[in-house]
């Protein structure tokens, strides 16, 4: 049981997804960084680093079931040190020959930042996903309504009619450029970390370049080429890559929020009948899905600059910078995957209320016309300036209360 309320039982399920819990709870990220673990040794023995047998020891028994998370936890807390409980606990269950091998000259940034790597792999695969189903969708849509007229808005008011299909057109050509950020950064995110004590792979010479390769592409990650301790600018990358991400479902969200409003009525969420929009007005139907897009998307975008802020480190090592990091970006790609499933949903059962767009309309009258008229009181588009009359004229006679 979290004792945070966004961990809850009760609440859990507004700030993550079942697909990312597997991804960020405990055994299965301790599980991940024992499986960097295993990549490492073996990448080790294949180069004579260490025996083949112990690394075969390794594979064999680095299983988050079979350790003692209780003594993994105390060794944390007794030696002040990130990743030697974890070690401690592994060597308990290795044989004695294998355990001087665990981890020979790595340190904590070279298991949890490849595990951060492994994590925008997971991660972003997702986001991948689900934001073509959300285009798809979209794009459906925008055919689908590529007729309706509706009300055009700016600053909030009246201004000019569009239709129903072209602003849902802007949604998916952006929701495109987020598939096509995912596509470009994935080369330079997807790289896994092994440096050592200060980044130059002094404890691995001079085989510590060759040794970094082989680590990478056993874990089916890319080569950095070069440390990346304390250049975070790739979780800082990633983080706001599924920040933008939540603002443009929160842009959406934001439009489902206003156009359903009763005075307006254009566009209603999905529901079912066992939703209760308030306990003491039953007449209310709330668009809770949408207003939770908002909420999402500020949370993301608090912790997206924290991940900004680890950019600013010291030397060759910095704790400042990615201890921050252990917490924030969690939380990104927890919020994130929250905010693409509940998208997908609200979007692909939107209602959308033609008939109340066309009287609203009918409503406003000749005054939607103003930016025609204007056009054609001064001339047709392309027109000289020496036009009919003035803009400037032209601009009070198309005023609505001067009709």
């Amino acid at each position: 049981m979290g004792s945070r309320l966004t961990d809850s039982q009760q609440y859990a399920h507004l700030w993550g997804t079942p697909e990312l819990a597997a991804v960020f709870e405990e055994r299965a990220r301790l599980q991940s960084w024992l499986d960097i673990i295993i990549a490492l040794a073996a990448a080790q023995a294949r180069l004579g680093i260490i025996p083949a047998e112990a690394a075969a020891q390794i594979a064999t028994h680095a299983r988050a079931e079979s350790l003692d998370l209780d003594f993994v936890a105390e060794q944390t807390r007794l030696t002040s040190h990130s990743m030697l409980g974890l070690i401690r606990g592994l060597k308990r269950v290795l044989p004695e020959s294998a355990r001087e091998h665990v981890y020979a000259g790595a340190t904590v940034q070279d298991v949890t930042d490849t595990w951060f790597a492994l994590v925008m792999r997971e991660v972003g695969a997702l986001a991948w996903r689900d934001l073509h189903a959300i285009e798809a969708s979209l794009v459906e849509m925008a055919e689908a309504h590529r007729d309706t007229v509706m009300v055009g808005r700016t600053h909030g008011q009246p201004g000019a009619p569009i239709t129903f299909g072209f602003k849902v057109a802007s949604w998916a050509d952006e929701v495109r450029r987020h598939l096509d950020r995912l596509r470009e950064g994935r080369p330079r995110w997807l790289v896994g970390q092994l440096g050592g004590a200060v980044g130059v792979l002094g404890f691995f010479e001079p085989a510590g370049p060759t040794l970094r390769a082989e680590f990478c592409a056993e874990l089916g990650l890319g080569d950095p080429g070069i440390s990346w301790l304390t250049s975070r600018d790739r979780v800082a990358e990633f983080g706001g890559v599924l920040c933008m991400i939540c603002g443009t479902l929160a842009r959406i969200g934001n439009e489902v929020y206003e156009l359903q409003r009763p005075e307006i009525g254009e566009l209603r969420e999905p529901t079912t009948p066992d939703v209760v929009g308030s306990i003491t007005m039953p007449h209310k139907r709330n668009p809770e899905g949408s207003e939770h897009l908002d909420t999402l998307a500020r949370l993301v975008r608090a912790n997206a600059g924290v991940l900004v802020e680890g950019m600013v480190v010291g030397h060759e090592r910095d704790g400042r910078g990615w201890k921050a990091e252990w917490s924030a970006l969690p939380e990104v790609c927890l919020l994130t995957g929250t905010a693409l499933d509940l998208a997908r949903r609200l979007i692909s059962g939107l209602v959308v209320d033609d008939n109340a767009m066309a009287a609203n309309l009918d409503r406003l009258g000749g005054q939607l016309a103003s930016e025609l008229l204007l056009s054609r009181l001064t001339g047709s588009a392309g027109a000289m300036v020496d036009a009919v009359v003035g803009r400037a004229r032209a601009a009070q006679a198309a005023e609505p209360d001067r009709w």
